[in-house]
C-alpha cells in the first residue's frame, strides 16, 4: 500500500498537468476494448468524471463496433468492411442509429451521472451538431462531414456538463448517416478549438511491427505520416484513426494521441504524468 507521503507527492507532481489542462477543452474518442469490458468502462468514466472536476471540459465522442456488430447478429444481418469503414446499407444504418444513439449513448450518460458527474447524450443530428453527405456508394449511407455546428457544446461545457455524442446523424433529405467516430471526433474537437484529442484503443499506439507491442512510436509529426502509410507501418483499421490524428492537427488542435484504452486510467496516466502513453502526433 502506498504510504501517505508517496500520495501526496503523486498530487503534487500532478499539478503542472492540472494547471495545463485546466479551463481547457478535451476530446475523448471511446471505443474499443474500453467500451465492453465493464472494469475498463468504469475506469474510463471515472477518469473523465474526475478530468471534469478537476476543471477540464471534456467531451466523450463514441462508437459502439461491437455492439452494432452483436446486434446485426442477431438479426442475422452481414456486415462488411471497406477501407477500415464499416459498409452501411439501409437496415444497417437504422441498427447504427439504435444501437450508438439509443442504447450506447443513453448507457454512458447514466454511468457519468452515477459518478457523480453531469452528462448529456447527444446525437450529430441534434441542433445540426454533424451536418454530412453520403461520402461514397461503395461505403453504402457512410456519411462525409460537411460541417460541425458546435455552440452549444460550449455552452453546455462552460455549464459543467460533459456531452457525450454518438456518430450518427441525418443528411438534408432524412437519411441515417453513419459516421466514423475518429474522424467525428477529430472534427469536434478542431470545431471547439481543443487543446488535446485523445483515441483510445486496443493497441498501445501506432506500432513499427503490428505483431510487437514492443515496436511502439511514441510521437509522429505530420511530415512523417506519408512514409508510414506508405511503408504499411500504417494500414487497415490503425490507417482512419492516423488521418483523422493529422485532420484534427492540421485544422489546428495542438496535439492528438492514440492511446492504449485496455491499460486502466490510461487517460489520467497520459495527461496527468511526466511518462505518458501512446503515440502522440504534433506539427512538427
Amino acid at each position: 500500500m502506498l504510504s501517505n507521503e508517496i500520495r501526496a507527492q503523486v498530487l503534487t507532481d500532478a499539478l503542472p498537468y492540472m494547471q495545463k489542462y485546466h479551463g481547457k477543452v478535451v476530446v475523448i474518442k471511446y471505443g474499443g476494448n474500453a467500451m465492453t469490458d465493464e472494469n475498463l468502462k468504469h475506469s474510463v468514466i471515472g477518469d473523465i468524471v474526475l478530468l471534469r472536476l478537476a476543471g477540464v471540459k471534456v467531451v466523450l465522442v463514441h462508437g459502439g463496433g461491437p455492439e452494432i456488430e452483436e446486434m446485426l447478429n442477431k438479426i442475422n444481418h452481414k456486415s462488411s468492411f471497406v477501407d477500415g469503414l464499416r459498409y452501411t446499407d439501409a437496415q444497417t444504418a437504422d441498427i447504427v442509429q439504435m444501437v450508438l444513439a439509443g442504447k450506447v449513448n443513453k448507457s454512458l450518460v447514466a454511468m457519468v451521472n452515477q459518478k457523480g458527474g453531469k452528462a448529456i447524450g447527444l446525437s450529430g443530428s441534434d441542433g445540426l451538431l454533424i451536418e454530412a453527405e453520403i461520402k461514397s456508394e461503395k461505403y453504402g449511407f457512410v456519411g462525409e462531414i460537411l460541417n460541425i455546428n458546435a455552440d452549444y457544446v460550449s455552452t453546455l461545457l462552460d455549464d459543467g456538463y460533459i456531452p457525450i455524442i454518438s456518430t450518427v446523424t441525418t443528411d438534408k433529405n432524412g437519411q441515417i448517416l453513419n459516421i466514423n467516430a475518429d474522424t467525428a471526433a477529430a472534427r469536434i474537437a478542431a470545431a471547439l478549438k481543443a487543446t488535446s484529442m485523445l483515441l483510445l484503443t486496443n493497441t498501445r499506439g501506432v506500432l513499427k511491427d503490428k505483431n510487437n507491442e514492443g515496436s511502439l512510436i511514441p510521437e509522429i509529426t505530420l511530415e512523417e505520416i506519408p512514409e508510414l502509410i506508405k511503408s504499411g507501418v500504417v494500414s487497415a483499421g490503425m490507417l482512419p484513426k492516423v488521418s483523422c490524428c493529422e485532420e484534427a492537427i492540421r485544422r489546428g488542435v495542438p496535439q492528438a494521441l492514440i492511446i492504449d484504452g485496455r491499460v486502466p486510467h490510461s487517460i489520467i496516466i497520459e495527461m496527468y504524468t511526466n511518462s505518458g502513453i501512446g503515440t502522440l502526433f504534433k506539427d512538427a
